[in-house]
């Protein structure tokens, strides 16, 4: 164990993100999404969900300011809803951090074709439909 480094990390998780460069994209990804099929870096953490993931990660992670599309969720399905409440616990942690972000939403298919050249998929325990997120690491 880290001093000052959250639980929630696994050796894996910690040495993704300091591996990831500028622009590279991380999935968050809830227990339904199809991470091994779409990504050959998978990283599992089960039984952690996607808020205290980004409660660990955002402190030491800085998010890409070129782009608009730094952090993006998966749109609902059409005939589907999402929960808003979802969005609005991720912008609650990430406004801690980085102030007035905004969330891209793209479809599904869209939002898979980025995990597919995302840097890793971290597979948690979420059981939350369309709790999917995806950070683009920027500099600083």
């Amino acid at each position: 164990m880290l001093r000052g480094i959250s639980k929630y990390f696994s050796p894996e998780l910690l040495a993704a993100i300091y591996k990831m460069g500028h622009g590279d994209e991380i999935v968050l990804a809830d227990a339904f999404f199809p991470g091994h099929s779409i990504n050959t870096n998978v990283i599992r953490a089960d039984g952690v969900n996607i808020e205290d993931l980004l409660s660990a990660i955002l402190p030491l992670f800085p998010l890409d300011t070129f782009v608009d599309d730094k952090i993006v969720m998966m749109s609902a399905v059409k005939g589907d809803s999402f929960d808003i409440e979802i969005e609005k616990n991720y912008l609650k942690i990430i406004d801690q951090y980085f102030k007035n972000a905004k969330i891209t939403k793209i479809d599904r298919f869209d939002f898979y074709a980025r995990a597919k050249n995302a840097f890793a998929v971290v597979v948690t325990g979420s059981d939350k439909k369309y709790a999917n997120i995806i950070l683009k690491k920027g500099i600083k």
